[in-house]
């Protein structure tokens, strides 16, 4: 039988560690109110509500200054009918990007084209009851053996870009895409359930598309293009480039010609997602910069394309994971 000065001292020991957790915690609270441990435990007992129902949200009511200043969620990322209207400035600086010498009527083209494809505004469901999952995944090197494939594919959204082949690199990119990124030169098929999410650069670019998926006679944009592409046209989305220039001047601040697809993929996530994961982004372990369906004879070439910021990007990126506003796996 145990002594009761014993399991009086058990108690008490029990009590003082109680009381000094308790005040460690609301003292550590004041001192930072913004506190992610202050967060989590009183949102997983229940009593604190954010703006979505993650145990961390991309939008907190004390967001960092640096963040705060540089998001701007009245700027959508898609288009649609009632957000097409570009200012003269957008449009120059959309226009100059790939220097389209005649572009069609933009209006005519946009109305041809939501004749074709939905007008639906998405992703506006954000709220307390929400937690979106969202995974970015690059096309680097550093993926190849990282065994992601299932974290990968255990997100709600799965947003791949340009080439990105899954058959045979399941393991380790997974094998779900809920949206998959491109432009023209950049296009590959789909299949019946991914979400083709065009990036224009010019007028063109939209004509294309009406073209890729009905009459298949633009074959050429500024070089040759497929001309006909499998795609689910109930699915077909547009990068807003009121948004793309959002990009450019509030995140990139002006670096490099224009962002590349996949940070552009990357602010897409942070504007529609709760919670983002970001996969094969940056170089391997050696420090070589290549794809993950290929052997390494790039070298730094897809790094240093003369129109992207690469480092400044990298920088962005890497600051966003330091806030705790994306996570980053490095793979290998």
């Amino acid at each position: 039988m145990k002594h009761p000065k014993r399991r009086k001292l058990k108690t008490l020991a029990l009590l003082l560690c109680v009381v000094t957790f308790t005040t460690f915690l609301f003292s550590y609270t004041l001192r930072q109110p913004s506190s992610y441990f202050f967060k989590y435990a009183f949102r997983l007992a229940g009593s604190f509500k954010g703006p979505c129902a993650c145990q961390q949200c991309m939008t907190e009511a004390d967001d960092d200054p640096w963040f705060t200043e540089r998001f701007n969620q009245s700027v959508h990322p898609l288009m649609t009918r009632e957000n097409s209207a570009l200012s003269d400035e957008t449009y120059k600086w959309w226009q100059w990007l790939q220097s389209e010498k005649r572009p069609a009527n933009f209006s005519e083209v946009v109305e041809e084209l939501f004749r074709i494809i939905p007008d639906d505004a998405l992703y506006a469901d954000a709220g307390p009851e929400r937690c979106r999952t969202c995974a970015v995944v690059g096309n680097s090197g550093n993926l190849k053996g990282s065994q992601y494939g299932g974290l990968i594919d255990s997100s709600h959204f799965i947003i791949r870009m340009n080439q990105a082949p899954t058959a045979g690199f399941e393991e380790d990119v997974g094998a779900r895409t809920t949206h998959h990124l491109m432009y023209p030169e950049s296009a590959r098929d789909l299949d019946n359930a991914t979400s083709l999410v065009l990036i224009p650069f010019k007028t063109l670019d939209l004509q294309w598309i009406i073209s890729a998926l009905t009459t298949g006679k633009i074959k050429h944009t500024y070089v040759p293009v497929m001309s006909r592409i499998e795609a689910n046209k109930n699915k077909v989305l547009i990068y807003n480039p009121t948004f793309f220039k959002y990009v450019y001047d509030s995140w990139l601040e002006g670096h490099g010609r224009y962002p590349s697809t996949g940070f552009l993929s990357l602010l897409f996530a942070i504007h529609i997602c709760d919670q983002v994961s970001v996969f094969g982004f940056g170089a391997d372990q050696n420090g070589n910069w290549h794809h993950y369906w290929e052997e390494n004879l790039l070298g730094g070439a897809f790094r240093y394309t003369g129109v992207h910021d690469g480092d400044f990007e990298s920088n962005v990126t890497h600051f966003l994971a330091d806030k705790h506003k994306i996570r980053m796996f490095n793979g290998r």
